[in-house]
């Protein structure tokens, strides 16, 4: 998926910077970072907050506007400039667009305008960065089929795999609002939490949510459950999507670990994400549950598509159900297994360390690692000797 832009606005008028920031928080691709009711002011706006996109509303003061186009691009010169205004004057048209800017807009500002306007910057963006552009944010949700099929396990030692590469900046967030663990997986005691962001939401910036992210020794940035049960009440769709919002401009991996109860928080989630792992295991309950949660979302074919099946603890015992028939039962191919390793599994959890710290060649720890290889589009290396020793764990997908 394509980058969060960052935008600063500055715009005198009380009404039209309430028109904007409601049109802006209705879109996706972009993020409000920063807003301001004086001309004067905005040129250190900018500076201090370095956004892709400045926006600027013409009709104060047309002249002092047409001057602060200049400045804000020679003080930021990557920032693109965009202005508004209601007058059509063919005149005001040109000197701003003479002066730096690259895209006018009619007030009031229509959602479907800024899009197309937000598009035409981003391929241009694209085509001047070239290949050196980061290719966005990837947001990966965890479910379970039901409780205790190891979902929460996979979860964050799938963030730590990710986070390994030096390339990608991971945060971790536990929508398990009630009794979500990923704390206790990564031996953290987080200062602020979801619903202390969720709270705050109003007068969110990058900053702020950094400072409010517990980073783990494995480089993985924490967003754990509320501290108290009552908190959870807090943590809303509308908010949750500020907040992924916001991390989708500074990481490049969002992990989710989803509870079991499928809450308006955690289908909004899935809503966002762009893959979702459904771990299960190869028993009838775990298998039933799959199906019944794929009719349900049947109705929701944006979720479905998205959908990958991973069976975990693959070998636990001679009595599980057979590949073939869960993909039978549940109708669709198997992406991943992971092998059972319950010994090690109960040490990482009880010394709250990830797997790559605790077991690093373990079979489990290996599969792991690779699923966020084939997450992130990596083909397996086919000169790779330790690759091809482990071929019989069948470790890779299928190809479809």
């Amino acid at each position: 998926m394509a980058n969060v832009l960052r935008i600063a606005v500055v715009e005198p008028d009380d009404s039209n910077r309430e028109n904007l920031k409601a049109v802006l928080l209705g879109l996706e691709t972009v993020w409000l970072e920063a807003e301001c009711s004086r001309y004067e002011f905005f040129v250190d706006v900018v500076e201090q907050t370095k956004p892709e996109i400045s926006l600027i509303g013409m009709d104060a003061d047309p002249a002092q506007a047409t001057r602060l186009i200049g400045d804000v691009l020679a003080k930021c010169p990557d920032t693109t400039v965009l202005v508004s205004s209601r007058s059509t004057d063919g005149r005001l048209i040109l000197e701003s667009m003479r002066a730096g800017a690259k895209e006018f807009l009619t007030e009031p500002v229509k959602a479907e305008d800024l899009a197309t306007a937000i598009q035409r910057i981003r391929r241009h963006t694209a085509g001047t960065k070239g290949s050196t552009e980061r290719q966005g944010c990837n947001v990966i949700a965890v479910a379970g089929a039901t409780g205790g099929v190891g979902a929460s396990s996979i979860a964050v030692n799938l963030a730590c795999a990710l986070a390994a590469d030096d390339q990608n900046s991971v945060v971790l967030a536990d929508l398990d609002l009630a009794l979500g663990d990923a704390d206790v997986f990564l031996d953290t005691i987080p200062e602020y939490s979801l619903a202390d962001v969720a709270q705050n939401v109003e007068r969110l910036d990058l900053t702020l949510l950094k400072k409010s992210l517990t980073k783990h020794a494995s480089g993985v940035h924490l967003l754990p459950r509320p501290m108290q049960l009552e908190d959870a009440q807090l943590i809303t769709p509308d908010r949750l999507q500020r907040i992924f919002g916001l991390l989708k401009t500074s990481f490049t991996h969002i992990v989710v670990d989803l509870s079991k109860g499928y809450s308006p928080v955690d289908m909004a989630a899935l809503r966002m994400a762009d893959h979702i792992l459904m771990v299960t295991q190869l028993d009838l309950p775990c298998l039933r549950n799959v199906v019944r949660l794929m009719v349900t979302f049947d109705d929701e074919p944006e979720i479905r598509e998205k959908i990958r099946v991973v069976v975990n603890r693959v070998g636990q015992d001679s009595g599980q159900i057979s590949l073939k028939k869960a993909r039978e039962t549940v109708g669709r191919d198997i992406y991943w297994q992971v092998p059972n390793d319950y010994r090690v599994m109960v040490e990482v959890r009880n010394n709250g360390v990830p797997l790559l710290e605790h077991a690093p060649k373990a079979g489990i720890t290996l599969s792991i690692g690779q699923l966020a290889d084939a997450l992130c589009g990596k083909e397996p290396d086919s000169d790779d000797s330790s690759t091809k020793g482990r071929r019989w764990l069948n470790l890779w997908p299928a190809k479809s």
